[in-house]
């Protein structure tokens, strides 16, 4: 925290030591990334994460005007506060193609700017500013919960918050979270291996267990997160629960031999890290309600034991009406996420409602919103990424997702006409009249940069700040020095 004048006096010598390389750092960009294309039609990206980054490079290059609004002050979205913390390459990589992207010359970047229902502005405030086509690439920024008793307990969790927290996404990088001596981690996807990895790695929890509402055929998470935490997997325990459950895997035609294939390739390719923790699965179990004590406390989490079938060819579950009661101290729930209700855009079933029949559809798929009264597309907001589809897809995904989005806004904009003097100067008056500290693309370049400064100094692969206000104490800092 920057609350004393030695940190002040230390940022401000950082500042001095990359000024100078953050100058030239721009004007190579600025010089090398330029289009050369007149804009042609004025478009808000809302949202920077890969979805909306890839989305407005798309936007740029077809010649119009984007503007992106992202209620962080970094870009990266789930690229920058979603990713193991140490996946240093991944993330180096992804920055470099993010601040590129940034500085071409048809876009320009508001961070720590929110849009929605009761922030700095609404989607209707940036029609009014002129924006011919909104793209929504928020991403999924609601609470998915099952809605059983014992939620609000102490000790249960999103896994969102904690991916945000160890991530250092201010304000969950501010908090604190409780964490107790056995764990159950809902989900079996690539979150929940996250998760556990975090428990085990950083927190050190003796025991973690992942429940499944499905079987060992069903699982999600990736080959490469299961190396994360292989060593300290419990394989006796897992190759127990797999056999127990191996006639109803071939009866479902699937193989139980290949899933204890990929936990011993794992645990071959493991490294292990220092903590005594161990790392458990339980399949077939529904959630059914947390359980508390006097304290207000977790004590117990009650599932009730499935069984598989098939329907239309796909594996099902189904509870049999039986019950146990797991003995943990903490609930975190990695099932995905659920767009916003209040961002200002109808949603139903977790996700923004997508027209069922889209003007300007591509690939078959539909990246316009459905207007609930009157079943048709909203005219003029197309969403991408997460925003379109909740907690879908990596990096990969979501640069497809977003670029196609783009090609369908490209589409309808087509049939606007064309602008004969873009209204930038009104969108710049209504953002300085937000009354905050609005972060553009040149204080994302310095920040970035001060931040590996520290790191370096610190001996450390990266560095984070974990409040937006020593984030923006050093940008302020930097930009005095120029």
């Amino acid at each position: 925290m920057f609350r004393s004048r030695s940190r002040k006096r230390e940022i401000f010598l950082s500042v001095i030591r990359i000024t100078l390389g953050n100058l030239l750092y721009i004007y190579h960009w600025e010089d090398t990334l330029t289009s050369n294309v007149q804009p042609k039609h004025l478009v808000a990206v809302i949202g920077a994460g890969p979805a909306g980054l890839f989305a407005a490079r798309e936007l740029a290059n077809q010649g119009h005007y984007v503007v992106i609004f992202n209620r962080d002050i970094k870009p990266g979205g789930l690229a920058e506060y979603g990713i193991y913390p140490d996946k240093y390459k991944m993330k180096t990589g992804l920055r470099g193609q993010f601040h590129q992207i940034l500085f071409m010359e048809n876009i320009e970047y508001f961070g720590n700017v929110a849009v929605g229902e009761d922030q700095d502005l609404t989607l209707e405030d940036l029609r009014q500013l002129g924006f011919q086509a909104l793209l929504v690439t928020v991403g999924a920024q609601g609470t998915k919960w099952l809605g059983m008793e014992g939620e609000d307990l102490q000790g249960v969790y999103h896994a969102k918050d904690l991916v945000y927290h160890y991530n250092h996404l201010p304000p969950f990088s501010e908090k604190y979270y409780e964490i107790g001596q056995r764990v159950a981690v809902i989900g079996v996807g690539n979150v929940m291996m996250d998760i556990s990895h975090y428990l085990m790695e950083r927190r050190r929890v003796p025991e973690v267990w992942a429940v499944a509402r499905r079987g060992p055929g069903e699982i999600k998470f990736d080959k490469n997160e299961v190396e994360a935490v292989g060593a300290h997997m419990d394989i006796p325990q897992i190759e127990d629960e797999i056999d127990h459950w191996s006639e109803l895997m071939r009866s479902l035609d699937e193989d139980p031999d290949k899933v204890k294939e990929l936990l011993h390739n794992a645990v071959a390719r493991s490294v292990p890290f220092d903590s005594p923790s161990r790392f458990r699965l339980r399949f077939l179990l529904s959630p059914r309600r947390i359980l508390g004590d006097s304290a207000g406390r977790v004590c117990g989490l009650e599932v009730e034991h499935n069984t598989l079938f098939l329907e239309n060819g796909d594996v099902r579950s189904r509870g049999l009406g039986t019950t146990e009661v797991l003995p943990v101290d903490t609930v975190i729930f990695a099932i995905g996420d659920r767009a916003d209700d209040h961002f200002g855009l109808p949603v139903a079933s977790n996700e923004f409602i997508k027209a069922h029949q889209p003007r300007y559809p591509v690939e078959g798929i539909t990246y316009e919103v459905e207007d609930p009264e009157t079943h048709l597309p909203i005219l003029d907001v197309f969403v991408a990424g997460w925003a379109r589809r909740a907690s879908t897809g990596l990096v990969g995904i979501a640069r497809k997702d977003g670029t196609q989005g783009a090609q369908a806004v490209n589409r309808y904009l087509a049939t606007q006409p064309l602008m004969d003097e873009l209204p930038l100067d009104k969108v710049h008056a209504r953002v300085r009249a937000l009354g905050k500290f609005v972060v553009d693309k040149q204080a994302v370049l310095r920040l970035h940069n001060f931040e590996q400064e520290h790191a370096k100094r610190l001996g450390v692969e990266d560095f984070k700040f974990d409040r937006v206000e020593d984030m923006i104490t050093a940008i302020q800092m930097a930009h005095e020095k120029i």
